[in-house]
């Protein structure tokens, strides 16, 4: 008899019988039974286990996914892992789920372990599911069905759900110096920019959208005290650089993100650099080149270059606006603004450089970096002009910012105001924000030079300008694009190199 007629046989009110049904359902209750009333007191329900990933590497495009356990097997939607890679399209029939990838036709039967790609039977290793349309094929099956479509190998790691598509993999080697402190230095077959995470007696660079493999061994040792390992891992779509270590280290990123050093440093040098809060003036430059006292300035992340605090100064800072726990605008479903900036600001330092100016990236890496921290480094570096990326979906072209300042916000006296530092500097941020616009409508970029109070800038000392990168069009993926980087990188460089003369002179 079910549950709910026995407890009305014997005249349990309504109320109390879903009481009495619902610690089935995981709810701790009291029951009030004198007035019919049930008052839950907790709900406990299961902890959602994280959901997993399949990070797919290949020429056309790097991307994750998500994969769904069905039968015991991790399952992933097929049209979803081709659609970045080429023109496909797939349909639901009596006949089955048919897929084209290109000139490529698939036909699959639900709850075959088998399926037919051009005229010829390919196996899945289980059941081929279909859910709202979705074709979705076990994991283990990629490897073998892929090459059908594509015309080229594809290796799995089914353990960390890793897919690489064609000779996409990134290698690095490591070799650990004899300075003292010693120096662990990765260098890379491409460029990487991964998470950078400390703890005590570890630095982890996690790795979520490079295509990095296994060295020969997954632990590197150094017979070193400071740095004795390191440690290669992967696991749900990511690969993961373990440094273990005995005194604190710094990761410092070059070579356009193909060198990632790993230095050994001591508390007290970091805390003399850069940790003290609030942040006194360097000598010789005005209160402004620090917060006011009543804002509380943390600690860089190790991520951030060691060559800010060394004697070298630079003509231009340029600063990847976000990073860290900061994405920025989420550009599309896979791209986030903070990756964005990183790549342009790489591509703007290599076009300063080449222009013969010597260039600052402020954030290299997945860093978190407050806005205070940006003005301080810039002012304590006395860069001629410091230069915030930003990147945006909506709207097209590039928008250039110079600061908006408070109103009647005038210094008086041998002390300069944090909030307008800028002042002073203003009008040669103007020139060369107008200097940038010119040459984006030389080169037929729409443009829109404005003023808002977007911070750093105020705080900046020196000539300060942003420049937000939008789609020319309304596809986002636009820039990623190196040639459409280079197009905006390159003449916001050849702005500031037409200027340098007169920013020079304001320094």
């Amino acid at each position: 008899m079910p549950w709910t007629s026995r407890y009305r046989k014997a005249g349990v009110p309504p109320a109390v019988r879903w009481a009495v049904r619902l610690p089935a359902l995981g709810a701790s209750i009291i029951v009030f039974t004198a007035c019919g009333l049930v008052l839950i007191c907790s709900i406990v329900l299961p902890a959602a286990s994280p959901e997993k990933r399949l990070s797919v590497y290949s020429v056309a495009a790097n991307y994750s996914l998500p994969m769904v356990q069905r039968e015991g097997r991790e399952y992933v939607g097929l049209l979803e892992v081709l659609e970045p890679l080429g023109k496909v399209s797939a349909k639901f029939d009596s006949r089955g789920w048919r897929l084209r990838y290109n000139n490529v036709e698939g036909d699959f039967q639900v709850g075959k372990p088998r399926a037919r790609v051009q005229g010829r039977d390919a196996a899945l290793g289980a059941k081929f599911l279909v859910e709202n349309n979705r074709g979705l094929v076990p994991i283990t099956a990629l490897s073998s069905l892929l090459p059908r479509f594509l015309g080229g190998p594809a290796t799995l790691h089914e353990e960390s759900g890793r897919l690489f598509i064609g000779s996409v993999a990134t290698h690095f080697t490591a070799s650990l110096t004899a300075n003292n402190p010693p120096r662990l230095v990765f260098h890379f077959t491409s460029p990487v920019n991964p998470t950078v995470g400390t703890e005590p007696g570890a630095l982890r660079m996690t790795f979520s959208r490079e295509p990095l493999v296994a060295p020969a061994s997954p632990t590197l040792t150094f017979g070193n005290k400071a740095i004795p390992s390191a440690i290669y891992s992967e696991g749900n779509g990511t690969a993961v650089l373990t440094v273990n270590a005995t005194i604190p280290v710094m990761a410092s990123f070059s070579n356009d993100g193909r060198t990632v050093t790993i230095s050994g440093t001591s508390a007290a040098v970091v805390a003399g650099t850069h940790v003290q809060s609030p942040t006194p003036p360097a000598p010789g430059i005005p209160a402004a080149a620090a917060p006011p006292t009543s804002v509380s300035t943390p600690a860089p992340s190790s991520a951030l270059p060691a060559a800010i605090s060394a004697e070298r100064r630079y003509f231009a800072v340029v600063d990847a606006s976000h990073g860290g726990d900061d994405h920025g605008e989420t550009l599309s479903n896979t791209l986030l603004e903070k990756d964005v900036t990183v790549a342009l600001a790489r591509s703007l330092r290599q076009e300063l450089e080449s222009r013969g100016i010597t260039t600052l990236v402020l954030r290299d890496s997945d860093a978190n970096l407050s806005l205070d921290q940006r003005a301080v480094f810039a002012n304590a570096d006395h860069a001629a002009i410091y230069i915030a990326v930003h990147a945006a979906s909506s709207g097209h072209g590039v928008r250039v910012y110079t600061a908006l300042l408070p109103f009647d916000g005038d210094d008086r006296g041998s002390f300069l105001s944090w909030t307008t530092a800028q002042h002073a500097s203003l009008p040669i941020s103007q020139s060369a924000a107008n200097a940038v616009a010119a040459e984006m409508q030389r080169r037929q970029i729409p443009v829109r030079t404005l003023t808002a109070p977007l911070r750093p800038l105020g705080n900046v000392i020196g000539a300060a300008i942003a420049v937000e990168v939008a789609p020319q069009g309304s596809d986002s993926r636009q820039l990623t694009a190196p040639d459409y980087q280079q197009l905006v990188t390159s003449a916001v460089a050849t702005a500031i190199a037409a200027t340098r003369d007169q920013l020079g002179g304001a320094q």
